[in-house]
């Protein structure tokens, strides 16, 4: 008979068990029989509860381990590292395999929602796509490593589909947001923790060398979003502001654990921006605020003020630059040197530039690299999805009555104008370990975007949470 005559349920049982090896392997789980176990089980379970598997992928988004496949040529600079996968990088094709082949058995006419993302996110993908062809094309970009990158650069993508698509329910939508702020409790414990080591703070699982940056964008992030909750009047129940008030406290000593000057910068412009928000109604915090600022060079910490003045006080090096008559250190020469650099290679190829990972310079920040790999068609697509993720946001704290959506989508804006600063010294909005997140939120504004523009509440849509449901429970 062969395999063409088994129906589609034990098609799927075959491709579990093989797939469900396959993730054992790869889990580098000892014998067959313990792999086929242990991936068929998570395969299972993703296939009996969609939502369960996606508490998961929020948990290992910062707490999972992570596998380094090197040598994949090319090249880059960013190729030495090789190709970096992390449990979640599996979890998440698990989770888009079994969504996929549930809308198969039950026929769904449009298994992917309609948001005002759906057609910038293609676009951005497919310039990705075709600026990495022709590279491929003119010998710059090694096939199976622009491939790979392209994937990597794309996974967080499909967090926001995925939730977007099969989160429905009022309880998973404040159980994933609960679940996203106790993980940032316990990497931001985790950060703190190194701080007597004397190294700065990272994730963890981030390997031998560690990522400050990426931490530290991280919790940028995820401290807007309690930011926006707290100064938001009525998104928090008086009793549990006080663990906001903790995470939040926490939060601030993780990221200054980082010492990332990109993270601190970021965080200095939203704490500004929230002094010019709530002013008007809150004088007296204010003047606390601008005090407390006014008086840091006093009271923040050593370390904090060595890195910061470690920018222009560093001996001399080679690759150092000038800027304004100083000298400043190697690692800000190097971003600036990506500018300049950039600048060079726009002039060469300015429509779609060299291709992921097809760039002949190393560059440490999002803006020369962006330039650099996709050139004004990358550019201009990526605006495009900013400017659209500010304006759901927008809509919904204009438009929703739900104190809990404004506080959300306020500590969404915040967050999105952080990772824009932040992404001056860093590869912000191609770090898994930062979108991952910043995607599943994004995907909760999105269904509050589509309740608050049909002009509805349903029960199922984030919206019509109460307050003390989504942000008090969530502590």
């Amino acid at each position: 008979m062969g395999i063409l005559s088994l129906g589609p349920l034990a098609l799927i049982a075959l491709l579990l068990v093989a797939v469900g090896l396959a993730l054992g392997v790869m889990f580098g789980l000892k014998g067959p029989l313990v792999a086929v176990v242990a991936g068929v089980g998570l395969l299972v379970a993703a296939f009996l509860s969609t939502p369960l598997s996606l508490y998961l992928l929020v948990y290992s988004m910062l707490l999972g381990p992570e596998f380094v496949a090197g040598g994949m040529g090319g090249t880059s600079a960013t190729m030495g590292r090789g190709v970096t996968l992390r449990f979640d990088d599996l979890l998440l094709a698990v989770i888009g395999f079994v969504w996929l082949a549930k809308a198969a058995i039950h026929k769904q006419e449009a298994p992917v929602k309609r948001t005002p993302l759906n057609g910038p996110m293609m676009f951005y993908v497919a310039v990705c796509l075709l600026t990495t062809f022709i590279g491929v094309i003119a010998g710059r970009v090694k096939p199976q490593t622009g491939f790979f990158f392209n994937l990597k650069y794309f996974e967080y993508f499909f967090v926001y589909f995925m939730v977007v698509n099969a989160i429905d329910t009022e309880k998973d939508v404040r159980g994933l947001i609960k679940a996203s702020l106790v993980t940032c409790f316990l990497v931001s414990l985790f950060g703190i923790s190194q701080i007597p080591s004397g190294q700065r703070a990272s994730a963890p699982f981030e390997g031998e060398e560690g990522e400050p940056n990426t931490l530290g964008g991280y919790l940028v992030f995820m401290m807007s979003i309690v930011i926006g909750l707290l100064i938001t009047r009525g998104a928090i129940t008086p009793g549990k502001k006080w663990q906001f008030i903790l995470l939040l406290g926490v939060g601030l000593l993780g990221i200054f654990a980082t010492l990332s000057r990109s993270s601190m910068l970021a965080l200095f412009i939203i704490v500004m921006l929230v002094i010019g928000f709530t002013s008007y109604r809150k004088p007296l915090l204010f003047t606390f605020v601008l005090a407390l600022i006014a008086s840091s060079p006093i009271w923040a910490p050593a370390s904090v003020k060595e890195r910061v003045a470690f920018t222009f006080s560093q001996e001399s090096q080679k690759g150092q630059i000038k800027v304004g008559g100083l000298k400043v250190d190697t690692s800000t020469s190097e971003r600036l040197h990506s500018w300049e650099n950039a600048g060079k290679y726009f002039q060469k190829s300015p429509v779609w530039g060299a291709g992921i990972t097809g760039s002949p310079y190393f560059m440490d920040a999002m803006y020369p690299r962006l330039v650099t790999e996709t050139g004004l068609l990358g550019v201009a697509t990526f605006v495009v999805i900013v400017i659209s993720l500010f304006r759901m946001a927008y809509t919904c704290y204009n438009r929703s009555p739900d104190p809990a959506v404004k506080g959300l989508t306020l500590g969404f804006a915040l967050g999105l104008i952080g990772l824009l600063i932040h992404a001056i010294g860093s590869n912000t909005f191609i770090i898994v370990r930062i979108m991952e997140p910043f995607w599943l939120y994004a995907a909760f504004v999105a269904k509050a975007h589509a309740a608050v523009s049909s002009q509805e509440a349903p029960t199922t849509e984030i919206s019509h949470v109460a307050p003390q449901r989504v942000a008090g429970e969530a502590g």
